[in-house]
């Protein structure tokens, strides 16, 4: 999960508290990060141990979001299913191959949860939609599709649209307008703040694709309403010829280690990549007996583009390096072993001007060759067309006591 189980329990109690108190359906969408299937129950489970604890009763709904490989077959087969960006087509053995596939709900499920069974006090979901949960309340309340997207857009994170960043917001939607205001009072909204938000994860200024059709906020006005306060109007929604939802799947891709190391030497650091070049073909040549197709060999050069890689504009490294070499191959051994080659072979390597007689780096941390577990990386990022909105997202009732 994106945080530990202790962080989100300490969360968890203070939302559902909350929920008592105001008597309003608490939402919480894409359960663990991910928001697969096991993450959803997980997140239940937390809910039902914190309800234990408190003598707190609950009525809850689960949303699933994990999708069954044969229907994605079945879809790719019709023609349903296409590449989001720049992706390839989606192959069959990627589908296999993914661990999980989940699907991007939209605001359907949750309005559909809430009308279904009366009085639900919790809703966990699998992966949505960002602003989902923030767009379902508004448009069940009848209010402009627009607007309950463009402010749910907004306010999924929390007073990152305040100055300076904060935690949270509070939003006030009218039927021609809403507004923001940070909940702390050391922090402000302004129509800069806002308005730069409002261009937060998106690869076009103005139209911003989700589940059901394409936000437009070509001809959106932001105003100064007080001192912490910014307005928002003029959003337009246009629903889409076809309702899509973003399939998401990830694959494991072998196993990873790391070593981490400082260098402070200026001759050093000025012929690294020259030195790298050579320590890596070296680790090679050690294990030819191993595919060089089977793993790979990532530096992080850090101080000199390890932020930027090849884009970097300053060409001058800084006066010190921290160098983070990453190695991922078949199996965790492997990948340890070729990542301890590396660092012995960078840590003892000659080059030219050298004065010591050994000692590159500097190593901080031991285990010097830091094993990270599986890597895992995405192969499956692509639009799927649907008859029904809320048809893939079974939703599950109980009460919790």
């Amino acid at each position: 999960m994106t945080c530990s189980r202790e962080a989100y329990l300490k969360d968890l109690e203070v939302l559902l508290e909350a929920q008592k108190e105001g008597r309003v359906p608490l939402l919480i969408s894409s359960a663990g990060g991910d928001g697969s299937n096991l993450h959803v129950d997980v997140f239940r489970d937390m809910i039902a141990d914190i309800a234990h604890k408190r003598g707190w009763r609950f009525k809850l709904a689960r949303i699933y979001a994990d999708i069954d490989k044969d229907h994605i077959r079945r879809e790719l087969k019709a023609g349903r299913i296409e590449p989001l960006g720049p992706v390839p087509l989606l192959d069959p053995r990627e589908i296999e191959a993914a661990t999980v596939v989940v699907a991007q709900m939209g605001a359907e499920p949750f309005q559909k949860a809430l009308d279904e069974s009366e009085g639900v006090d919790v809703i966990v979901s699998g992966r949505a939609y960002d602003p989902s949960p923030t767009a379902a309340m508004a448009i069940r309340a009848g209010f402009d599709p627009a607007l309950a997207w463009h402010m749910g857009k907004i306010m999924e994170c929390g007073a990152l649209c305040a100055e300076p960043v904060g935690r949270c917001v509070i939003g006030y939607l009218r039927h021609d307008h809403f507004e923001i205001e940070p909940l702390n009072p050391a922090e402000r909204c302004t129509t800069a703040s806002v308005a730069a938000h409002t261009l937060y994860e998106k690869s076009h200024p103005f139209l911003l694709a989700g589940p059901g059709g394409t936000l437009d906020l070509s001809n959106c006005k932001y105003e100064q309403m007080t001192d912490r306060r910014v307005r928002v109007s003029g959003s337009r929604f246009n629903s889409g010829a076809r309702y899509t939802v973003k399939l998401e799947g990830a694959k494991t891709a072998g196993w990873r280690s790391i070593f981490i190391a400082g260098a402070r030497d200026p001759i050093f650091i000025g012929q690294i990549d020259s030195i790298l070049e050579r320590v890596i073909a070296q680790a090679r040549a050690y294990f030819r007996d191993v595919p060089e197709e089977t793993y790979r060999i990532v530096p992080h050069i850090y101080g000199k583009n390890g932020v930027m890689g090849d884009l970097e504009p300053v060409k001058v490294p800084a006066h010190e390096l921290c160098i983070i070499v990453e190695v991922a191959a078949a199996t965790q051994a492997l990948a340890t072993a070729i990542c301890g080659k590396l660092r012995t072979g960078l840590m003892h390597a000659p080059y030219p001007g050298r004065i010591a007689t050994a000692g590159n780096l500097a190593s901080p941390f031991t285990p010097l060759e830091i094993p990270l577990g599986q890597a895992c990386e995405f192969n499956v990022y692509h639009l799927m067309t649907v008859d029904s909105p809320t048809a893939l997202f079974p939703i599950r009732y109980e009460e919790i006591a």
